[in-house]
């Protein structure tokens, strides 16, 4: 059974966390107890209805002033998939905890209130879900109850949403829409909206199906290098590492970045198991023919597809931190296991959100997103978003507080 990872994401009461609580409750994967506490919450819809909204809204803050701060983890699976749902905050502060979400999701649910169409934040996360090159964006058009289901709101907020999407340039965009209070189209399919024939939410998620994602272009960023030396095992050397992309397996020549020496697969294990090959996402234990000096921070990639090895590139940078970004300051970059000490050479601009334009000025604050010249101490391995997305991506710390201030996807070569 294979794995889904979403994050929904949309302005403040749009109805994120009811349309999750709705397709947990509608799915039947809420347990007993949990239906216990929701009831005892006391939190009631308009209509006397339980707030299925309280299942993800975990934090006491969020449950008094009903919204969402923190991003909220939920699971559950059908005969299907398994699914793995991020629930987003939508308020423009905590537009840094959506990224958080959004860096680890195949595909983003942005909900847009039919009341309202497309606002603000509908277009902020539309353009991060751009940046981080996720794969698939499903528009949930909610609160479809609150204009009587009326397929001409639909239509237009549609229209809407497209022309926003062509200039993003988001190729994988679907609609559907969806009442999350009363349960239409979330599991079962709406009898207040017959003109509508496209697929149910859960339906949706059930069937989605991505771009195949090749071979060869695989790498094994190393967390930990793995020496028992015990009396059955004095002689043991492997490398840990997660997978990402395609194509490793046993006989696989490789090169050792940034040493750029080379050795081949002598085998691939995973729980003491041996495996031919290893797939995208999987935790594992690399074993070279020959004894290498490779630390945590290295990476071990394919030969026949390498990724950069460079001190300077361009990024798109979406910033965390209150205090601006300071291109006199030190930080750290952290891509993969590895850390790096780096300066910001440049700010070049930072991106309109409402209008998708660059704006040309020096400084980078709060929410903002702009385009930025990294200088690194050491050389980074990193891929380009538009090559290997997941591996294009970066975290900025502050060493002085530790705290990550931004977050990064490498665009470009300088």
């Amino acid at each position: 059974m294979n794995i889904l990872k979403f994050i929904t994401a949309g302005s403040v009461d749009d109805g994120k966390s009811t349309l999750i609580g709705r397709l947990l409750y509608d799915t039947d994967s809420i347990l007993d107890d949990q239906l216990e506490a929701i009831q005892k919450a006391n939190r009631k819809n308009d209509d006397g209805t339980v707030d299925l909204a309280i299942l993800t809204d975990g934090l006491k803050a969020e449950r008094e002033q009903g919204i969402t701060i923190d991003v909220a983890y939920k699971y559950f699976q059908t005969e299907v998939r398994k699914f793995i749902i991020a629930d987003a905050p939508g308020h423009i502060q905590y537009t840094r905890n959506m990224v958080t979400g959004a860096s680890n999701s195949d595909l983003i649910i942005i909900l847009i209130d039919a009341r309202k169409g497309v606002i603000e934040q509908t277009k902020r996360h539309s353009f991060i879900a751009k940046l981080l090159s996720l794969k698939k964006v499903l528009v949930c058009i909610n609160k479809m109850d609150m204009v009587d289901y009326s397929q001409s709101v639909f239509d237009t907020i549609k229209s809407d949403y497209q022309r926003l999407a062509d200039n993003l340039n988001l190729q994988d965009v679907d609609f559907v829409p969806v009442s999350a209070l009363k349960g239409d189209n979330i599991v079962f399919s709406s009898k207040h909206m017959p003109w509508y024939t496209g697929p149910t939410l859960l339906h949706y998620l059930e069937t989605v199906q991505f771009a195949d994602k090749g071979t060869g272009a695989w790498r094994v960023p190393v967390q930990w290098v793995v020496r028992p030396q015990t009396v059955d095992l004095p002689d043991y050397r492997g490398y840990a590492g997660r997978v990402i992309g395609e194509g490793l397996k046993v006989g696989e020549e490789v090169v050792v970045l940034p040493s750029g020496v080379t050795s081949r697969v002598k085998a691939i294990t995973f729980d003491d198991v041996d495996l031919a090959h290893a797939e995208d996402g999987q935790s594992i234990i690399v074993h070279l023919t020959d004894d290498i000096d490779i630390s945590r921070g290295d990476f071990i990639v394919s030969a026949y597809s390498q990724p950069h090895t460079e001190r300077s590139f361009e990024a798109n940078i979406s910033w965390f931190e209150s205090k601006a970004l300071d291109v006199n300051q030190v930080y750290l970059l952290q891509n993969q296991t590895k850390v790096t000490k780096i300066k910001v050479a440049e700010i070049k601009y930072r991106y309109d959100v409402n209008t998708q334009e660059m704006v040309y000025d020096d400084r980078i604050g709060l929410n903002d997103i702009g385009r930025i010249v990294v200088k690194a101490a050491d050389e980074v391995v990193f891929d380009l978003n538009n090559e290997l997305a997941v591996n294009s991506r970066a975290i900025l710390i502050d060493p002085r507080s530790n705290l990550t201030v931004g977050a990064l996807t490498i665009e470009e070569l300088v």
